[in-house]
């Protein structure tokens, strides 16, 4: 998604640790009229698919989720991370590390809004080692609800989340693929392709 592309370039930071920080469009501050545009490459991509949920995990999910959540107008649930007085019993459960905070967390989904006749898009803003996908994929699997995909708005195809998710047989679909990061800049697997033809 050049649009996508495009604003990292322009406004993401790469900092150490191979950290693309988007901070000021995705992640803190949300830009709506590119989470609509992502909303709609989504649900072009997934259409045809019968999606009955799209599931994501709070916080930085939460905006991509629900423009495509509104594009196929179909309900959006997040995971949460932390717990509440309103969510305590009949969860789907299960523990997620995340790379850039460098903690471990439980997310939880309450049952009623997911069971076996749901198929459900997975809709994430990162991909990196895969851990938030995997954890909203063993919930789908303790609901024995359908995973018909997994759409990602930033992927980082050189780290494990990608292998990851092919390994189970899911459609993955990333709106930006990142190749590397090079001396502060972001080279795009697009990138690669066009040096590598020169």
């Amino acid at each position: 998604m050049k649009l996508l592309e495009e604003r990292i370039r322009r406004d993401g930071q790469v900092l150490d640790g191979n950290v693309l920080k988007v901070d000021n469009f995705l992640n803190h501050q949300v830009d709506p009229d590119l989470m609509f545009a992502m909303g709609e490459e989504f649900a072009q991509l997934f259409r045809d698919e019968g999606i009955t949920k799209v599931l994501t995990v709070e916080s930085s999910g939460i905006a991509p989720a629900l423009l495509t959540g509104l594009q196929l107008h179909v309900p959006v649930i997040f995971a949460r991370k932390h717990k509440s007085l309103t969510l305590v019993n009949d969860l789907y459960t299960a523990t997620v590390y995340s790379y850039t905070k460098k903690v471990s967390n439980e997310i939880s989904i309450s049952k009623k809004f997911l069971g076996a006749d749901d198929k459900v898009l997975i809709i994430d803003d990162f991909l990196a080692n895969g851990q938030a996908v995997a954890g909203l994929i063993q919930v789908c699997e303790q609901a024995h609800a359908e995973i018909k995909g997994v759409g990602i708005a930033i992927e980082k195809t050189f780290q494990r989340g990608h292998e990851l998710i092919k390994e189970k047989n899911i459609r993955l679909e990333s709106l930006a693929q990142i190749a590397s990061f090079e001396n502060g800049h972001v080279v795009f697997v697009g990138d690669k392709e066009t040096e590598d033809a020169e």
